[in-house]
């Protein structure tokens, strides 16, 4: 059973930075698009980054956070990163690393239907 777990939450302040991390296990990880979404409070859960699998030869981000963040992949670690740079309060929400189980190599998930696997979920604050 695939598990995933992020890290590297917590409170910056506007301006500031954070990598968020996302370990996988019980699977084969390289084979997996992997993706961020995020929930802010009283919203439905958004698309933010997107990596596509083995070697994330095709990635995106959402508009919102175009230019500041960026996402990227270590399958040695089976990990996926969510650099944060340049933060708002408009970019606090609760994140959930996401893997979906793709057929080709330069598919990304950008949408929740085509996600088979979610983490718990890690709160980013950002104060004014």
């Amino acid at each position: 059973q695939v598990q995933l777990i992020e890290s590297g939450g917590g409170t910056v302040q506007a301006g500031g930075s954070l990598r968020l991390s996302c370990v996988s296990s019980g699977g084969t990880f390289s084979n997996y698009a992997m993706s961020w979404f995020r929930q802010s409070p009283g919203k439905k859960r958004e698309f933010v980054a997107a990596i596509s699998r083995r070697d994330g030869g095709s990635d995106r981000v959402a508009d919102s956070v175009r230019g500041r963040f960026t996402i990227s992949r270590d399958n040695a670690e089976n990990t996926v990163y969510l650099q944060m740079d340049n933060l708002t309060p408009e970019d606090t929400a609760v994140y959930y690393c996401a893997a979906g189980e793709v057929s080709f190599d330069l598919v990304v998930v950008v949408t929740e239907a085509y996600v088979d696997h979610w983490g718990k979920g890690i709160l980013v604050t950002v104060s004014s």
